[in-house]
């Protein structure tokens, strides 16, 4: 089925099909994401207002709307053009104003004429003590009073829509809503009573009262389900596909893996040994390997990744290692070089830097098979760059790169298996949103002899303190970096701050002793800086969050990090994971400009409780949503319109064991549920998952 299927035509249909609805309008709801009737029927009432008519004003809880019959009686025309024009009118049992700005006489005689019977609702205010209905939502002759109904849905707006706007609109897009076949598992929509499709859908835009807004109510929930299993069945046929797609089998010998093995001067965590099985048993499989490595700061990844490499090589073939920036990268090959020369194994490095005869003869090299592996930066992506035999790809860092990029690097090995390393512990609702299409490694110890870092928070009033306490530990010998916090939006205030508190630090301990890094400075100069604080040429380093992902400096035992409390929890996290990589006791300084905030506090208590980054990370979640989580510029979430990631993950896990059954039972969706589930992903505009099902 590569086509719509017909009974979802009219949800595709243009905007302007519907009732109320022209071109400007049409235009303006686009700002709302809404480009056809199909995204009308997504879009909920966020609240609604209690529109039960009653016989008085009086007694109401005021200020609050109210419905009720009155008798219009005699029109007051303001008395200058900026006045207000009011109606007396008297209900059952006292009187009160409607009171209207900018309003035509005529017009208003028409509607309200003086003796007759209306209903009016909407919001009543005193003033003065006098009850005032200013401009009523509704005001109808009692014969069509049962058109306003007893509970309103109130929908999210946007210049240009009124709310009898949208709910005319979304009323006339339910009239389009088609009986579908049922998509979900029969004992899972038995187990939780959902409604069927149309029924939920229907629901959701005439609720009775305010508990049927709630997420948990069975017709939200249901239609929540819908949309995370169309997702997870978009990720179950890519990694289906994926699967599908022949990889080359990639044996190791071993060898070269126990040489690496013997020269280390610690033993593997078991959870490193897991990894690099299931990683082994992933290369020699016919399919091609899409697997995610996620370990916290220092859980010795790097290892896993270049045992996972040793395995390419032992195979006859090579691999590559990619970090998103060149400090990551000549990081990279300091970490690996030693183990790729107990290895015996040809290291090498390629990255914008290198240029000319240089960069020809390691092309060249590499082309021949000579280097085994090679480190480098987004300049492998480069059309110039081949390989002899490119068997593996890890990338690390996941969320500087794409998709899209994952699927051009394996495409300059054929069929290369991609390995992906992230830092950066992810809740599990979020990997399951973002990487619900690979499989997953957790390395969930810290390797022996890691001491754990204390961490304190410090008021930034004992400022001079901390300086001393920096001066006595540098004296000792010991290293020191000192983040300075993003000020505002604009780099130059950042550079400010850098600057102002380099220059009081060298006041402090001394012209040569400090070092400065900053987002702005040349490449080459970075390098340099960060270098001389790697020798220990110098024992502090100012520094702005350049030098959150990655770098090693065992000798640092000392993190400050300034404001604090304006950083996010994820980054505070990463920020102290640079200490703690020695042997020696480390210290994270978390310095806050009191009096500190609600979130600001949780954020830095629960930092110094725990150094376990999954707790972090969900905590972060709970209080960040999972858009920031990730940045949402580059996170590749998904948006939802009804689903929410933060509180449904049981629900996203529910629909990825769903979706991932279903596929293994009807690889095609051929069969009755199958054919529904297409049908549902055309509703849910996952037109890459039905590439794929064309495809297969």
């Amino acid at each position: 089925m590569s086509t719509r299927p017909e009974p979802l035509f009219p949800l595709f249909a243009g905007l302007e099909t519907l009732p109320g609805v022209g071109p400007k309008t049409a235009k303006a709801l686009g700002a709302l994401g809404i480009e056809a009737p199909r995204d009308l029927l997504f879009t909920l009432p966020h609240s609604g207002i209690d529109r039960r008519k009653r016989d008085t004003v009086q007694g109401a809880d005021l200020p609050g709307v109210v419905t009720v019959e009155v008798e219009v009686g005699r029109h007051m025309a303001p008395r200058s053009r900026s006045g207000a024009y009011r109606i007396h009118v008297q209900d059952a049992q006292t009187s009160f104003q409607l009171v209207f700005f900018h309003a035509k006489g005529d017009y208003l005689k028409r509607i309200l004429p003086s003796g007759q019977r209306r209903v009016v609702s909407g919001k009543v205010e005193l003033f003065d003590g006098i009850a005032q209905m200013v401009h009523p939502d509704h005001i109808l002759p009692v014969s069509e009073a049962g058109e306003i109904p007893d509970f309103e849905p109130v929908y999210p707006l946007t210049a240009g829509v009124t709310q009898k706007l949208m709910a005319k609109a979304a009323q006339g897009a339910l009239e389009r809503a088609p009986d579908l076949a049922e998509w979900i598992d029969s004992s899972l929509l038995k187990r939780e009573g959902w409604p069927e499709w149309r029924a939920a859908v229907t629901a959701c835009h005439t609720p009775t009262d305010a508990a049927s807004l709630s997420p948990g109510n069975p017709a939200r929930l249901r239609l929540a389900y819908d949309e995370l299993f169309a997702h997870q069945l978009t990720l179950a046929l890519a990694r289906q596909n994926r699967h599908r797609t022949r990889g080359r089998i990639s044996k190791g010998t071993g060898a070269l893996q126990r040489k690496v093995s013997k020269s280390l001067p610690y033993v593997p965590t078991s959870a490193q040994n897991r990894a690099i099985s299931e990683i082994a048993a992933d290369m020699a499989s016919g399919l091609r390997m899409n697997r995610l490595l996620q370990g916290d700061v220092g859980a010795g990844k790097t290892l896993v990744a270049f045992m996972a490499l040793l395995i390419a090589v032992e195979a006859e073939g090579q691999g590559v290692m990619m970090a998103p920036t060149e400090i990551l990268a000549r990081q990279h090959l300091e970490g690996l070089q030693p183990l790729a020369e107990s290895a015996g194994v040809v290291l090498d490095i390629l990255t914008g830097r290198d240029k000319g005869a240089e960069r020809a003869a390691k092309l060249d090299a590499l082309k021949r098979g000579e280097i085994q592996v090679l480190v480098g930066t987004h300049a492998v992506f480069q059309d110039d760059v081949e390989f002899h035999d490119l068997r593996l790809a890890v990338i690390d860092e996941q969320h500087r790169f794409g998709v899209r990029q994952r699927l051009a690097l394996g495409a300059k090995g054929s069929a290369a298996d991609v390995l992906v390393m992230t830092a950066t512990p992810i809740p599990r609702s979020l990997a399951l949103a973002q990487y619900g299409d690979m499989d997953v490694s957790v390395l969930d110890e810290k390797p022996p002899g890691r001491k754990p870092i204390t961490t304190a928070l410090v008021s930034t009033e004992r400022l001079d303190e901390v300086v001393g306490r920096i001066r006595a530990a540098a004296d000792e010998g010991r290293q020191v970096y000192w983040v300075c916090p993003l000020v505002e939006e604009s780099e130059v205030s950042d550079l400010i701050a850098a600057e102002e508190r380099f220059k009081r630090l060298r006041a402090a301990l001394g012209e040569t002793r400090v070092g400065l890094v900053h987002g702005q400075m040349p490449p080459a100069e970075k390098d340099a800086a960060m270098a001389r604080f790697q020798s220990g040429e110098t024992s502090v380093l100012v520094a702005t969050t350049v030098i959150e992902v990655g770098v090693n400096v065992p000798n640092a035992t000392i993190m400050v990090i300034e404001r604090a409390e304006i950083f996010g929890l994820a980054q505070l996290h990463q920020l102290r994971g640079r200490v703690g990589r020695g042997d020696q006791a480390s210290t994270c300084l978390l310095l806050y400009q009191p009096p500190l905030g609600e979130g600001g506090r949780k954020r830095l208590e629960t930092l110094r409780n725990t150094e376990d980054g999954f707790v972090i990370a969900e905590t972060d979640l709970e209080m960040r949503g999972a858009g920031d989580v990730i940045g949402t510029a580059q996170s590749g979430l998904p948006r939802f319109r009804v689903a929410d990631l933060e509180s449904q993950t049981a629900l996203m896990q529910v629909a990825q064991s769903d979706a991932r059954a279903l596929l293994h039972s009807d690889p095609g969706l051929d069969a009755a549920r199958g054919r529904a589930a297409r049908v549902l992903l055309w509703l849910m505009r996952q037109d890459e998952a039905i590439r794929l099902i064309s495809v297969g």
